[in-house]
């Protein structure tokens, strides 16, 4: 048996999965490996460091930096969120992530990225390098039209919650077979069709696969979800989810509400608590 964690994302809906995380981390909960997407894939990398505490510190710190996110970043290079000072700065001089510790944790961490091409998923095995940095978690954190697409390791990607959003399935194709699952909307949430998908075959006619897959998007999450549904109440995933919408902007600026966020997702892992010691360690 395996165990698994899997982290869907949600820009900063994501603060839910950190204060769930945290929790988990401070009870000495481990897996075997670990799989996230987009936020889930940007947050969830501090599990394998054992960086308790880091995602709400320097998410806090630095919201209201302009250097950090905003339209004027966004006019300048393209990307709702600095690539250097995000993925290079931050981590690296700032608030500094532990690569060492990283690549000594015997878990294993995936992150979903976006074939722009092929419009596929594609699940990469992120080692801690930090010759590329965070390139593979920017990638899969890179939203569509507020985001340059992200060359690394021979594709072009974007955020891979277009084509996994809930990689459930992937991951236990993997061998990991007895996960957690950490949603960030509320049971009975539903995805509706996209609207601007229109526009995407505008701004992507280069990338009709893709786009394809974008437009197909709420159908098969939407089909996740029930089949998270169905394996939850057979006993074979344990989900944490919220009991109530997660109201926050993609780009928050009150440190106060990532805090409130953040402080859902502890309440949600600590009244499950002992629910997740007893269905890893089965």
């Amino acid at each position: 048996m395996k165990t698994g964690l899997i982290l869907e994302g949600g820009a900063m809906r994501g603060m839910f999965t950190a204060g769930v995380m945290d929790v988990m981390m401070e009870a000495g909960i481990r897996f075997d490996g670990a799989i996230g997407v987009s936020a889930g894939a940007a947050f969830g990398c501090n599990y394998k460091s054992g960086q308790i505490g880091r995602v709400i510190r320097y998410n806090t710190r630095f919201c209201a930096d302009k250097r950090y996110s905003g339209l004027r970043i966004l006019l300048r290079e393209g990307n709702l969120y600095s690539t250097d000072f995000c993925y290079r700065e931050v981590p690296l001089v700032h608030d500094v992530f532990d690569f060492d510790a990283y690549r000594k944790n015997p878990m294993e961490f995936y992150v979903v990225c976006t074939d722009v091409e092929t419009g596929k998923p594609v699940y990469h095995l992120f080692e801690g390098n930090p010759e590329d940095a965070f390139d593979w978690i920017r990638a899969s954190a890179s939203m569509p039209l507020v985001s340059q697409i992200v060359e690394v390791g021979g594709y072009k990607l974007l955020d891979g919650g277009i084509s996994d959003s809930i990689p459930v399935r992937a991951f236990q194709q993997m061998g990991y077979d007895r996960n957690v699952v950490v949603l960030t909307q509320p049971e009975g949430y539903r995805k509706k069709k996209n609207p601007l998908i229109p526009l995407m075959r505008l701004f992507y006619r280069r990338y009709p696969a893709m786009v394809d897959t974008m437009a197909r998007r709420h159908t098969e999450y939407n089909a996740a979800l029930d089949d998270i549904r169905a394996q939850e109440q057979a006993g074979s995933l344990l989900v944490i989810r919220p009991e109530v919408p997660l109201v926050i902007s993609k780009t928050e600026k009150d440190p106060e509400k990532l805090r409130e966020i953040y402080n859902l997702g502890r309440k949600a892992a600590e009244a499950r608590l002992d629910d997740i010691r007893a269905f890893t360690e089965a």
